[in-house]
């Protein structure tokens, strides 16, 4: 028997195998191994064949594209089905080097029958990362048991125009939420050893969500300051906690560079400044962009050469420019064959990492057990209760225990696809079962699947908000349902009875929504951005002619949009807002509505009073938040509609016994105070610390949140908390462009929000200038006793 290939030896250290396996291999599988194909290009009449597998993949491939989020394929199914493409590859190439699925997981695994959680928006709003780890988990496990693993998120734009249509899947507006939630999100995927986890990708770098007039791809102008401290921190923090695996770029450019073919973005900023070393993965086509949609290429080849010198590893999701083109470049001498063995062998130990090679397989049988379990329904169920926003209450919630009727009124009310975001299935797979013309109608090329992997819309058990309300009140309680108009047009043929039915209530809840998805009509998702942020078409109307009823209303707002709100708050006895919750939304969203659940939903972004304002966020920086001379607009506050970190509970909490310890610039400060509960019910409070550097060489954030800690409190409970801030977390770009520390006044405040400060001090630091690394940067630390 002859002796293993080192690289096929689990003994030996990766760097060692994958180094072995580069030396043995031809360009072209190397180039192969940058590549992808769709899962759905093998499928042949409705069937699979390997045949046709073995002719498109006599090298090999590097990765497939979605089984799951492009065909309607059960758990046990996809996964005979990914052992199949696998055995392709392991039994009928040279190297037999195993494949990687990928797949999208924003808000649950986008795949039939996985659990389906609120959108990443959602996530956000719970302010909860030991939650969103937990989220996190049980997609690993449901993608490790069909085989996929690499996700294509977390999402960790900052979204400051609630314009652009992604705002939905990103952790909102600012810096240190969006990189704790997204630690969390990555611990929870990839868990303590990737041999055992599914590699996240941190997307999209960088910049995208600034996207001029909020349209998706467009330009972005943004100073490397603003870049570095704002849009790169997410991803910066991201990686000093986890060493997630894998960077996705974008498709914006950033003062004129596209993103896909720039090294001073994938490789000066993220690898040398940040110090990411692992593979990074295009975002879908957008190595041909720099050709077609840029035009800073003129031929597949020369794009290729853009986007691999720039430092973009993989082209997904199928390989139109990193295969014949790319080799053409080779062998004309235009890219020297080192930099295709850089990205090679950053794929091949992500593949190694994974332990791909040892276990390339999984057992299909066993899959469908660890799909829509009750505990999976339960945590979806609590997160869409973490996640729900009491924006506003004149004391109409929780529902009294002596109503006898209750009006459910508009289009979100009972209506299973309203619950779904645009990377949740099967609203995401619109784009193929939906529309055969998914190329007219995206650019995109998606293979369609036929026969019994034909995608549909298939739905796991999705609870409506009525069918939430029904379970959860008294039977004795009389329930009258009407849908009032539809989220778009203009028909009010519905108004005269939804007004008969309030009427007559003691209550009625207002489930007002958008539509979320990529095929339109729909009113928010990738590539559906807009000017209006107004409620989509005569849902406000609706509202304001139940408002005449004098019946209270409690208003739920069922969007994945941010919404201009001003005139609903006025004729709202109470204001919910509820980003795309997933399965459980009906139910998550009843338990906060009857008590069963103390709200304790936070905003992850700024609600604007008007689409004039934008840009409105926390993170503005001196001077920003007013207009001179007269501090605001000739008609309208410049202060937003609700605030960043706003969001109300059903008891209140009182901060005290501020003390704040500090020196200089090389110490941590440590921050402590009580937070006690002085209602009369068990509640959450998230307790949000924030700072200000009253004098710096650079105008600063007035509002720069340094960490938050979300506390449970008994009635009559007083907790302390500790924040620990290393002088780290203070640092910024200075006009030279170092990552410095000054000493100085600074302010620290807590409080429930941005606008709602509770205790603050301000401390001065001494010493002398402090230059640091942004990827050495320390995170707060909290300590509640």
């Amino acid at each position: 028997m002859g002796q293993i290939p080192l690289y096929r030896d689990p003994r030996a250290p990766i760097e060692q195998r994958v180094e072995d396996l580069l030396a043995q291999m031809t360009l072209d599988e190397k180039l192969a191994q940058l590549g992808c194909y769709w899962s759905t290009a093998f499928i042949s009449t409705g069937t699979f064949n390997p045949e046709v597998a073995v002719e498109k993949m006599p090298y090999g491939i590097g990765q497939i594209t979605r089984i799951g989020a492009a065909t309607g394929l059960h758990p046990q199914e996809s996964a005979a089905f990914m052992n199949a493409l696998q055995k392709v590859v392991l039994e009928r190439t040279r190297l037999g080097i195993p494949i990687i699925v990928h797949e999208e997981s924003t808000g649950g695994f986008c795949h039939r029958d996985a659990t389906v959680f609120p959108q990443g928006l959602g996530l956000a709003a719970t302010w909860n990362p030991d939650l969103v780890k937990q989220v996190a988990e049980v997609i690993r496990s449901q993608m490790l048991a069909v085989g996929a693993r690499h996700a294509l998120a977390p999402v960790l734009d900052v979204a400051r125009d609630p314009r652009w249509g992604r705002v939905e899947e990103t952790y909102g507006e600012d810096p240190v939420l969006i990189g704790t939630i997204g630690t969390a999100y990555v611990q929870g995927l990839q868990g303590d050893d990737l041999a055992h986890g599914v590699a996240a990708t941190g997307k999209h770098f960088l910049g995208y969500a600034l996207s001029e007039g909020g349209r998706n791809w467009g330009p972005v102008q943004l100073g490397p300051r603003e870049l570095r401290e704002v849009y790169a921190e997410p991803f910066a923090a991201v990686l000093r906690n986890t060493g997630i695996a894998t960077i996705m770029n974008s498709y914006a450019s950033v003062d004129g560079l596209p993103c896909a073919g720039s090294p001073a973005i994938l490789t000066d900023l993220l690898r040398t400044e940040l110090g990411f070393d692992g593979p990074v993965v295009a975002d879908y086509a957008s190595v041909e962009m720099l050709m077609n949609y840029h035009r800073v290429a003129a031929t597949p080849g020369e794009a290729a050469r853009l986007a691999l010198l720039a430092g973009l590893d993989m082209e997904l999701p199928t390989t139109n420019c990193y295969g014949d083109p790319l080799k053409a470049e080779v062998e004309a001498g235009r890219l020297a064959p080192e930099v295709v063995d850089t990205a090679v062998c950053r794929v091949l130990r992500l593949k190694f990492q994974l332990g791909l090679f040892e276990q390339p397989y999984v057992d299909a049988g066993a899959a469908p057990a660890v799909f829509q379990t009750p505990d999976q329904r339960a945590l979806a169920r609590q997160a869409v209760a973490q996640s729900t926003i009491l924006l506003k209450n004149n004391s109409v919630l929780p529902l009294a225990p002596t109503i006898k009727r209750v009006a459910v009124i508009g289009p979100g009310a009972d209506d299973q696809r309203l619950l779904q975001g645009d990377y949740h299935y099967p609203a995401h797979l619109e784009l193929i079962y939906a529309a055969p013309q998914n190329t007219e109608a995206t650019g995109l090329t998606v293979p369609q699947a036929s026969g019994d992997y034909a995608p549909g819309p298939f739905y796991t058990p999705h609870v409506t908000p009525l069918a939430g309300l029904r379970a959860a009140l008294d039977k004795d309680v009389e329930i009258d349902y009407a849908k009032g108009c539809e989220v778009l047009g203009d028909d009010r043929s519905g108004f005269e009875a939804a007004v008969q039915i309030v009427s007559a209530a003691d209550v009625a809840v207002v489930v007002v929504a958008g539509r979320s998805g990529l095929l339109r009509p729909v009113t928010s998702g990738e590539a559906n951005d807009a000017t209006n942020l107004d409620l989509p078409g005569v849902q406000q109307e609706l509202i304001a002619a139940l408002a005449a009823c004098k019946t209270p209303l409690v208003v739920v707002v069922l969007s994945g949009r941010i919404h201009t709100l001003a005139s609903v708050v006025n004729q709202a006895s109470a204001l919910l807002q509820l980003f795309p919750a997933g399965e459980e939304g009906g139910n998550g969203l009843a338990d906060v509505l009857t008590g069963k659940v103390n709200p304790s939903g936070r905003l992850p972004v700024s609600m604007p009073r008007s689409v004039g304002q934008i840009p409105v966020h926390v993170g503005y920086r001196a001077g920003g938040n007013r207009a001179m001379f007269f501090d605001d607009y000739i008609d309208s506050p410049t202060t937003p509609l609700f605030s960043f970190g706003h969001g109300l509970s059903y008891t209140t909490f009182a901060y005290s016994d501020l003390q704040i310890q500090s020196k200089d610039t090389t110490a941590s400060i440590e921050i402590t105070l009580k937070v006690g509960n002085a209602g009369e019910v068990a509640g959450d409070e998230v307790v949000q610390l924030y700072c200000c550097d009253r004098v710096a060489s650079v105008a600063r954030p007035d509002h720069l949140l340094l960490g938050f800690a979300r506390i449970s409190l008994e009635p009559g409970q007083t907790r302390q908390l500790t924040f620990k801030v290393h002088p780290s977390r203070l640092a910024f770009y200075d006009p030279s462009m170092r990552f410095v520390t000054e000493p100085g006044d600074f302010t620290f405040s807590l409080g429930a929000s941005a606008a709602d400060i509770r205790v603050a001090e301000t401390v001065t630091l001494t010493g002398s200038i402090v230059e640091y690394c942004q990827r050495e940067i320390v995170g707060t630390t909290i300590t509640v006793n």
